[in-house]
C-alpha cells in the first residue's frame, strides 16, 4: 500500500498533507479538503489504487483538544476492489466559522446516508449533497448532539404526535389481513 500513498503524493503533491500507516496496516493520506473530491475520484477510478468500495465517514470534533484549530476532522474510509483487506483513510479538516466539504456521494454512492449522519450529528454540511437532511434526528431537533459543546441538559423543542399512516414492512401494499387472525386479535 505504500505504493498508493506515494502514488497520491507524486500525483497531488500541493494536497497532500501527510501521509501515515497504522499498526494494523491501514494507509492514511491527510488532504486539503478544496481537493477532496478530486482525490476521491482518483483513488476510485486509477486502476492502480482500485478503492471501489466506500466504508464510511466520520468525525471528530476538536474543541476541547489543546490544538482545536481546525475544529473539525473528518475521515473516510474505502476500500479496494481487488484486494477487499486494504483500506485507506482519507482524513480532512474544516472549520468551526466554515464546516463545509464537498459531497463524496458523487463519487461513491455510499457516502449518501454517511454524509446525513455527519450532517445531522456534527452539523457539517455537504455541498453538491442530493438529499442533505437528518437522517436519523426529526428535523425540528435543536443543535448537533456529537459536538463538544452541545448542552448535556438542554430541551429539545415539545411536538405534537404527527400521524402515522398504517405500518407497512417492505415496499407494496399491506397484505390482507385473514378473517380468522383478526378474530384472534380482537380476543387478545
Amino acid at each position: 500500500m505504500k505504493a498508493a500513498l506515494e502514488l497520491l503524493k507524486e500525483r497531488f503533491p500541493d494536497d497532500v498533507v501527510s501521509t501515515w500507516t497504522t499498526p494494523r496496516g491501514d494507509d492514511g493520506v491527510t488532504v486539503r479538503a478544496s481537493a477532496l473530491r478530486e482525490i476521491a475520484r482518483f483513488c476510485k477510478d486509477d486502476p492502480r489504487l482500485d478503492f471501489k468500495m466506500f466504508l464510511s465517514v466520520c468525525a471528530v470534533d476538536r474543541l476541547l483538544l489543546p490544538e482545536n484549530e481546525p475544529r473539525f476532522e473528518v475521515i473516510y474510509q474505502v476500500r479496494q476492489g481487488r484486494e477487499p483487506w486494504k483500506k485507506l483513510h482519507l482524513k480532512t479538516y474544516v472549520t468551526e466559522e466554515r464546516p463545509e466539504l464537498p459531497s463524496l456521494q458523487p463519487v461513491w454512492r455510499g457516502a449518501d446516508w454517511w454524509e446525513r449522519y455527519t450532517f445531522d450529528f456534527y452539523g457539517l454540511r455537504f455541498t453538491d449533497h442530493p438529499n442533505l437532511k437528518r437522517v436519523l434526528l426529526y428535523e425540528e431537533f435543536d443543535g448537533h448532539p456529537l459536538r463538544k459543546d452541545y448542552p448535556l441538559k438542554g430541551r429539545q423543542p415539545l411536538l405534537p404526535m404527527r400521524p402515522v399512516e398504517e405500518m407497512r414492512r417492505g415496499p407494496g401494499a399491506a397484505p390482507p389481513v385473514a378473517p380468522e387472525a383478526e378474530e384472534q386479535e380482537r380476543t387478545r
